[in-house]
């Protein structure tokens, strides 16, 4: 009894064990399933997941009327795991025709060991899908014995690929960006912080080293970078750059380059240069075209900087635009002879004629009216030797040697024109701040920024500095008007129903590889209306073969896009009727008869 009594006493201390130990299981079962489930879960999503870089869109270039220069549109990289490409011969001939590279170039980047291998970069999103139908077919259509070949580790990686809409349309000043998608020259790089955007976050399934569709999830929204707002009218770049195109080839120049520009603002409506470059394609392009020379090449201005000379005379009241000088063919400065560009029998011209006909003799006695410095500090004033502000990547300040260093020649070669150098958009600033009341506004081609969000800023007020008085500027632009006549160098560029001003230039050209002056710069440059000048246009033509003149290359550009530019802003023709300034001794004396005879009938209408 007492043995029976020992054994139920056992078996009880067996079931209570046996219980404790099944409600430890279930407890530890429950803590598994219910309070540790979200960490096991979360240990095994980081083990399955990848979190990977979102690429952020560019920011567009647009021009003044949102006409899109530049843009970014959705693309991908083609990659693969190489150690799932069982077949890369077949992968390589199905994605080959698709991703437009060789068998070879795509097998050598399938084959291997390595778990990431970039195939293709920017591949638009349609290839993408084309090639993934392919291959889907191809996996299709293996029978279930030959499943081993079937194809499967390539996919896409998620970025944008830069479009240039507009070709090579305005390809100097855009630029371009790099394989990397960064700004390699123009906008593209000086703007690069700007337009690049923010990089975003997101995470994926990870299949065997390959992003399983539909798995992402988006951590960080990646930001589209700025937006910018040319001052830019691509309708007026359209044809100032088929204007420039077509001198340049005529000439069988080397480089050609047009810039539109509104004096008061100093917003350019066209820059156009020749030859160019097409920015979708940039492989092949010579280091030479990806330049702006509107802002990196410097040239010797010739006549059209002896505007600056006759300013600064004008300015310090050493002459008028009637004063008569004795000019010569030939003119011996300081042992040295400078002769005009055509042979011609000694004159009598007044400044204004010795502006129109351009003759370097002539600017040379004007020059020779002011002491060295001043001439110099007007020159600085109009800005040669320091940059625009244009804020445009690699400008130069162009060449003006210091007038402690001014040679017995450097005066008179600087009242004409040559011994020093600037740029396009350095003579452009010149004449705009002849045209804007001797107000000198530094150019621009920003009209502003439009940020992730879309709000528009404007681009601040540009900054100005008086440069001669309104009343210089006046009696300069009736003097440049006569440039433009018959009886000037440049008849080519008048435009019927407008009063146009302007000035030649035929400058010999410095050849860097000699180091000596090798051909010639043509250019011309005007404004109009001349009496209330809306816009200035000027034309530079580098390396013209035969006919080199400004007045026959420059003029008819000028022509041709100012033209385009007044009628397409509505400008109406002028109706003010002007008397030009005499331009030599003869018409001084007439218009002096004139006077006198004006004054006697008025004197005998007042007598009577």
């Amino acid at each position: 009894m007492a043995n029976f009594m020992l054994s139920r006493s056992r078996i009880g201390y067996l079931s209570l064990l046996v219980m404790i130990l099944i409600g430890g299981l279930a407890f530890r079962l429950t803590d598994i399933q219910a309070a540790q489930a979200r960490t096991y879960a979360a240990k095994a999503s980081q083990e399955m997941s990848i979190t990977s870089t979102a690429p952020a869109s560019r920011g567009a270039i647009t021009d003044i009327n949102g006409v899109e220069f530049a843009r970014s549109v959705a693309a991908v990289n083609v990659v693969v795991d190489q150690t799932l490409i069982k077949d890369p011969a077949t992968f390589a001939q199905i994605s080959s025709p698709i991703l437009g590279l060789t068998v070879q170039e795509i097998h050598t980047q399938v084959t291997g060991k390595r778990r990431w291998s970039l195939v293709a970069r920017n591949v638009t999103p349609a290839k993408w899908i084309t090639l993934k139908k392919a291959i889907t077919s191809y996996n299709d259509a293996l029978s279930r014995a030959d499943s081993a070949k079937r194809i499967f580790g390539f996919y896409a990686e998620r970025g944008f690929v830069r479009e240039y809409p507009s070709g090579s349309l305005i390809a100097s000043l855009v630029g371009f960006v790099n394989q990397a998608g960064i700004g390699a020259a123009g906008l593209e790089s000086s703007m690069n912080s700007q337009i690049e955007g923010v990089e975003g976050k997101y995470s994926y399934a990870n299949g065997y080293g390959a992003e399983i569709p539909g798995s992402q999830q988006e951590l960080v929204t990646a930001k589209t970078g700025t937006t910018v707002r040319l001052t830019i009218d691509r309708d007026v770049q359209w044809v100032a750059s088929q204007a420039i195109t077509e001198a340049v080839q005529k000439s069988n120049a080397i480089s050609g380059t047009v810039i539109v520009m509104d004096p008061k603002t100093g917003e350019i409506l066209a820059h156009a240069t020749a030859p160019t470059f097409d920015p979708n394609n940039t492989k092949s392009v010579a280091l030479s075209l990806m330049r702006n020379p509107s802002v990196q090449d410097v040239y010797e201005p010739g006549s059209t900087g002896k505007v600056m000379t006759m300013a600064a005379a004008i300015e310090e009241k050493k002459v008028t635009p009637t004063t008569v000088f004795t000019v010569p063919y030939a003119l011996k400065v300081a042992r040295t002879t400078f002769h005009d560009h055509e042979k011609h029998p000694t004159e009598q011209l007044t400044t204004s004629g010795i502006l129109a006909v351009s003759s370097n003799t002539g600017a040379i006695q004007v020059g020779e009216k002011l002491k060295n410095q001043v001439l110099y500090s007007y020159l600085t004033k109009f800005g040669v030797g320091s940059t625009t502000g244009s804020g445009l990547p690699g400008e130069s300040r162009g060449v003006l040697p210091d007038v402690v260093n001014w040679s017995g020649t450097t005066a008179p070669t600087v009242a004409f024109g040559q011994g020093y150098s600037l740029t396009a958009m350095q003579a452009t600033s010149i004449f705009a701040t002849v045209a804007n009341d001797g107000v000198r506004v530094s150019p621009t081609v920003i009209a502003g920024t439009s940020d992730n969000d879309g709000r528009f800023t404007p681009s601040p007020k540009r900054e100005s500095v008086q440069v001669i008085s309104p009343s210089t500027a006046t009696q300069l632009r009736l003097m440049m008007e006569s440039v433009v006549s018959a009886q000037g160098t440049a008849p080519e560029a008048a435009i019927p129903g407008y009063r146009v001003a302007g000035k030649t230039g035929t400058a010999q050209r410095v050849d860097d590889s000699c180091h000596c002056y090798k051909g010639y710069t043509a250019s011309f440059i005007g404004f109009a209306p001349a009496d209330a000048p809306r816009y200035v246009i000027s034309v530079t033509i580098q390396g013209p073969q035969g006919i080199h003149w400004g007045g026959t290359l420059g003029a008819p550009v000028f022509k041709k896009v100012m033209s385009f530019v007044l009628q397409s802003r509505h400008v109406a023709p002028t109706n003010t009727v002007v008397t030009p300034y005499p331009l030599n001794q003869r018409q001084v004396a007439s218009a002096q008869v004139k006077t006198a005879r004006a004054k006697l009938v008025i004197q005998s209408a007042v007598n009577n």
